[in-house]
């Protein structure tokens, strides 16, 4: 039986109290149906409706629905034209994307290639702290040659650029954010301007965040979106949310379930369970910036005392596979590594890798804190294999599990030993590594500052030769994994729920994009 820490059991019980045992589906306001509304559930809450801000998946799935991105990606993982229809390079330092004609605001102020422009260049000045500004490091400017057509200078070639920010850039109508000053202090909490399938029109904190349609929407068959209005719910406990869609309180639970509710719920009547193809990976991080993890025989010790396997069969019901302890997805089977072996799971191993860092008997003692999001049911249940396994070692490991908006917190400031968590979109590896290994990376939870690393990576990064591109990547993976700057313990399978009356979804990897991205909800249908 999966255990429930205290502080998750007190908030189903808080949950309950509040709404019933599980919360109730708003009643349809005049001229809507049923068939018109959808509730959707989410077990954690908005923190910034600022999308060129916000980091979370709730924020992200919240100002999707209003703010286009340029690129999607299919369930394949291959990218696919959304806002643009076209993208490329004229040369190596110049990008472009050409955008739809027909999109506009909701306030009637059509969307231009002059609000792309906008979004990049007030992104590259005012250097807002989410994962967009990190994509940018090669970036001069952007400006718009044509209603219809952008073009971004790069500072030097990088092949990476225009697809990345095509796909992780929300863009922002430059009317209403250019009034605001910087971006990355504007807070867009009230009063918004859609060119998405819906708009926010009502906010009850920490509760729900209702959407209006917007029409026409382009996007969406007909132009016009299928329901005339959505309702995101807070529910912060996973096993609540379950009871509501189980009861039809609910029609989606928009994240991904447990891996151990998901057989049950797959039987539940009136309720459907669809995979989602996994792009990311579940992973710990070690902050070098605090000793002794600035040693890598501590990190390496720590990582021969995870049991992998365990954790992959019993919390994650054999739904988990192993990336070999690198950080490349194995879908992305271009970039397939044999350099890439697991840590194996040896207690003598990291014995002898600590006596040699001067830790165990006769040493120091080895105390180190690692954090994990409450709303995480599945990085709550294998943080405990990690303490356990660390435990035989000699190491004590305390477990500290916060809401998921201090969890943010924390890690952005670096107040932590230990990091667990995942990455939901790792889509191309010399972006992702970027990010995650240079040492102004956005989301450089390690505090990895290694030169030939960094080589690696920026060569990567630059090139347009394939080939070139896989063998500097293997290198660079190789690295992480020998020095441990990132333990990468699987990549999974993820599976979401909803009722069974709704069809049309549209599934894309990760738990970031699912069945709630806006192309879905622009044409999902209640059948009765």
């Amino acid at each position: 039986m999966r255990r429930v820490s205290a502080a998750v059991a007190a908030t189903a019980l808080l949950v309950a109290a509040a709404f019933g045992c599980a919360p109730t589906k708003e009643e349809a306001t005049s001229g809507e149906t049923a068939d018109d509304s959808m509730t959707i559930a989410t077990t954690s809450d908005v923190v910034n409706f600022n999308p060129l801000i916000g980091n979370s998946r709730t924020d992200a799935w919240i100002t999707d629905l209003m703010y286009p991105r340029m690129l999607s990606i299919g369930a394949d993982g291959q990218t696919q034209a959304a806002l643009a229809t076209k993208w490329g390079y004229k040369s190596p330092t110049t990008g472009y994307w050409e955008i739809r004609d027909d999109m506009k605001w909701s306030d009637g102020e059509a969307l231009t290639a002059n609000d792309v422009a906008y979004t990049i260049n007030a992104i590259k000045k005012d250097k807002p702290a989410g994962v967009i500004y990190g994509q940018m490091a090669n970036v001069k400017s952007a400006s718009a040659v044509s209603k219809t057509r952008v073009e971004i200078e790069l500072t030097r070639p990088d092949a990476t650029v225009v697809p990345e920010i095509g796909f992780w850039m929300n863009v922002v109508p430059q009317h209403v954010f250019e009034k605001a000053g910087s971006v990355a202090k504007f807070a867009n909490a009230s009063d918004w301007v859609s060119a998405g399938p819906y708009r926010l029109t009502k906010v009850n904190k920490g509760q729900s965040y209702t959407f209006k349609r917007v029409e026409p929407y382009p996007l969406a068959k007909g132009d016009t979106p299928t329901l005339e209005r959505i309702v995101f719910r807070v529910i912060p406990d996973v096993n609540s949310e379950i009871l509501a869609l189980k009861n039809g309180d609910v029609d989606v639970i928009a994240n991904t379930l447990p891996p151990a509710q998901v057989k049950n719920l797959s039987k539940a009547s009136g309720v459907k369970v669809q995979k989602v193809p996994g792009l990311g990976y579940a992973h710990m991080t070690y902050n070098m910036e605090r000793e002794p993890l600035d040693d890598v025989k501590v990190r390496q010790a720590l990582a021969h005392t995870v049991d992998y396997k365990a954790i992959r069969k019993v919390v994650l019901q054999n739904q988990g596979v192993s990336t070999g302890s690198c950080p490349i997805p194995p879908v992305l089977k271009q970039y397939e590594n044999p350099d890439c072996e697991e840590y194996s799971y040896d207690i003598a191993e990291a014995k002898k890798l600590l006596r040699e860092a001067g830790y165990g008997p006769g040493g120091k003692s080895l105390d180190l804190t690692l954090i994990y999001a409450l709303q995480d049911p599945v990085t709550a249940q294998w943080a405990s294999i990690v303490k356990s396994g660390a435990t035989k070692a000699g190491i004590t490991i305390k477990l500290r599990g916060m809401d998921r908006n201090t969890y943010l917190s924390k890690t952005d400031a670096g107040e932590y030993d230990i990091y667990a968590g995942n990455f939901a979109i790792m889509d191309d590896p010399p972006t992702n590594m970027t990010l995650t290994y240079l040492p102004d990376g956005a989301i450089n939870y390690s505090k990895v500052d290694d030169p030939k690393l960094s080589a690696l990576i920026r060569k990567a990064q630059a090139t347009t030769d394939e080939e070139q591109q896989v063998e500097l990547i293997g290198e660079a993976s190789t690295r992480v994994r020998e020095n441990v700057y990132d333990n990468v313990m699987y990549t999974q399978n993820l599976y979401v729920a909803h009722r069974s009356n709704w069809t049309g979804f549209t599934v894309q990897p990760s738990e970031l994009l699912s069945i709630v991205n806006p192309e879905s909800l622009a044409n999902v249908k209640a059948t009765g």
